[in-house]
């Protein structure tokens, strides 16, 4: 759980990093899977901190995933929008209204409570149609981000948020599927890496363009649900005895909590020059 809390940590502050980076950017073609744009972004020092940051989160989320439930990890992945709230609040003095402070000792609240609930991770390695469909859902994600790219802006934002949501948590459920990462025989392997790659492309796409809040939204609830699902009724994930009930809670709790604060995906606003009297 220590580590999940720090890939929390490292995801929270890169996407913001990301997010300013993004809208400086040079307008793309608005397409959902846009690499041009992300080339374009990473140009930036903030877009490459970010990229730094991702990479640090990755490992501590390997860790974590190897030890707790996906569902555990997945609330703790979510938990980076309080993370983000209370970092911008400190170093961008943004000020948090009673219900935010509010929300982030919600999402607290209920990462004590699956932290309390939470088992060992299930022993289950999944079946090869699993590992199939899973790579299926990856090539999905690009589909979607290619369609999403025609949509007005809130609802583009939404479903690229979403459908990169969801190629984090193939990364997410495919990390517990590899006994190696040299198994080049897994189809896991595959799923990993077109997921996290499409997810990295619809994200920045989503950023780019539209309301940042339902982005954020959308990867939150993209991230964690289904995975947390595929967990439990595939890998065996489970709680301590007597404690399902908590875990629930604690899992909903922690992940509408993190919903409110969905509005610290948005990059913090350029200050406009004085205009000068005559």
């Amino acid at each position: 759980m220590i580590c999940a809390l720090g890939a929390a940590v490292c995801f929270g502050t890169a996407s913001v990093l990301q997010a300013v980076a993004a809208r400086a950017a040079e307008p793309g073609t608005g397409s959902g899977v846009d690499p041009a744009l992300l080339l374009r972004a990473a140009r930036q020092w903030r877009y490459l901190a970010g990229l730094g940051l991702d990479a640090i989160g990755f490992v501590f989320q390997i860790i974590a995933l190897r030890h707790v439930p996906i569902y555990a990890v997945g609330a703790a992945l979510a938990a980076s929008l309080a993370v983000t709230a209370v970092v911008a609040a400190r170093l961008l003095r943004v000020r948090l209204s009673g219900l935010e402070w509010g929300a982030v000792g919600v999402v607290c609240a209920g990462l004590l409570m699956l932290g309390l609930a939470s088992g060992e991770e299930g022993s289950g390695k999944g079946s090869l149609a699993l590992k199939l469909g899973l790579l299926g859902t990856a090539g999905l994600v690009l589909l979607v981000g290619a369609a999403a790219g025609r949509l007005p802006d809130r609802p583009r934002a939404l479903v690229l948020g979403f459908a990169a949501g969801t190629g984090f948590g193939v990364v997410e459920v495919a990390v517990r599927l590899l006994d190696s990462p040299w198994d080049v025989r897994n189809p896991a392997l595959y799923a990993l890496l077109l997921g996290g790659g499409a997810a990295f492309l619809l994200l920045t796409s989503a950023l780019a363009r539209g309301s940042v809040t339902a982005a954020t939204a959308g990867l939150v609830l993209g991230e964690t649900i289904a995975p947390a699902v595929v967990g439990v009724a595939w890998l065996g994930d489970r709680t301590r005895e007597g404690l399902t009930w908590l875990a629930v809670a604690g899992f909903a709790v922690a992940v509408a909590g993190s919903l409110a604060l969905a509005r610290f995906g948005e990059p913090a606003p350029t200050p406009r020059p004085p205009t000068p009297t005559p």
